[in-house]
């Protein structure tokens, strides 16, 4: 099959699964080809049948803000036409679904089916700006298929959108194998000095990551247990961070590490993932670091508690309550017996629920059935 993946090139959860999934379609013989502004972040060219097109968007003095939609929609036709696409499928609602919409227009008579993901805030923050909402509900309810990362965000966009449309529920996955292979690894433990507890939080410090909320619990922590934080990503909110630990007195034990594509060289060996969102519509990093065996202390909000479970791969709590998630970060670093039970607990739900070659053979799935539904057959 050939598939047309269209996604963002940040280092977000949408932009993350849409290139693993790319990487995985074409490990299993589809040739892929990922349509973005910007090479993405973990996308690898070296994989045989993953292609990648860069869209350019024109600067005109008649244009205050390039067109971007418009360029996008005109280099998904290009590629479409060029290489003999079967189906297109575009992760985040705005504008890659309306683009996508317009390119399948374009292309009639000829077949292209539509298939949307949803990963979050292009439903609980850009489609409830009245500036977007309406494109945003056009461009899902006009795609041949829609689909969600958790339940919990199925729920959010028809609520929010006033959309009855189906929507599958299709979590986000990880590479048992990648994961394990890292533990062969020093992984963390190469910022770790003797005797220290290894924290680690993982964003793009957008203020709903409330990273402020890991320094602040970060420091109570460090009162009662010798432990270095380890905080990977970059965003507008590493400023604020930066001086909390000033602040704090704390920049003895807190590294920053900025945006790294192979998270796992971190994860793999932390004693802890710690992460407590104010929205989370899956919760991928939370995910990661259950692969590479480290229990979690989250917020219990959105799809993070169909990720982690409650007091037995981690340990969740309402938005802002610090003290709760100090007082369970200190009870897992504190018992060694207990933190490693969750562990194994970790990496046994991550495995059994989101391996990849179980999630990628159903995004395949609904490619084969929106292909039917236009009438064609893709090459499988």
């Amino acid at each position: 099959m050939k598939i047309g993946i269209v996604c963002y090139p940040t280092f977000g959860g949408s932009g993350i699964v849409a290139t693993e999934l790319g990487m995985a379609l074409a490990g299993r013989g589809d040739e892929v080809h990922v349509i973005s502004y910007a090479l993405p972040s973990r996308l690898s060219l070296a994989s045989p049948g993953v292609f990648f097109h860069e869209v350019q968007v024109p600067h005109y003095p008649l244009f205050e803000y390039p067109p971007y939609s418009l360029a996008l929609t005109t280099k998904m036709v290009e590629v479409a036409r060029h290489h003999d696409l079967d189906v297109f499928h575009v992760h985040y609602a705005v504008p890659n679904a309306v683009s996508a919409v317009l390119a399948r227009e374009i292309l009639a008579p000829r077949p292209m089916p539509v298939v949307t993901t949803l990963h979050g805030t292009d439903i609980t923050l850009v489609g409830n700006d009245p500036n977007y909402l309406e494109t945003t509900r056009f461009g899902i309810l006009h795609s041949d298929a829609v689909t969600a990362v958790s339940k919990a965000l199925r729920e959010q966009t028809r609520e929010q959108l006033a959309i009855d449309k189906a929507i599958d529920v299709i979590p986000n996955f990880i590479d048992p194998a990648r994961f394990a292979e890292a533990r062969k690894g020093p992984g963390a433990r190469r910022w770790a000095r003797p005797g220290e507890k290894l924290i680690v939080h993982i964003s793009n410090f957008r203020p709903v990551k409330r990273v402020t909320d890991v320094v602040a619990a970060f420091r109570r922590i460090l009162e009662r247990v010798k432990a270095r934080l380890l905080l990977v990503g970059d965003g507008p909110e590493r400023v604020k961070a930066e001086l909390m630990c000033r602040e704090h007195g704390t920049c003895h034990a807190v590294t920053f590490l900025g945006s790294l594509p192979l998270i796992e060289e971190v994860l793999v060996g932390a004693d802890l993932f710690l992460l407590p969102s104010e929205s989370e519509s899956f919760g991928l990093a939370a995910l990661e670091a259950m692969a590479c065996h480290v229990p979690v202390v989250a917020s219990r909000v959105g799809g993070v508690p169909e990720v982690v479970i409650d007091g037995e791969t981690g340990l969740l709590h309402p938005v802002g309550d610090i003290q709760a998630m100090v007082d369970s970060a200190v009870r897992l670093l504190e018992d060694d017996e207990l933190r490693e039970r969750f562990g194994r607990a970790a990496r046994r739900r991550a495995v059994e629920h989101f391996d990849q070659d179980r999630i990628v053979g159903r995004y395949r799935d609904i490619y084969e059935r929106v292909l039917a539904g236009a009438g064609v057959t893709g090459s499988s």
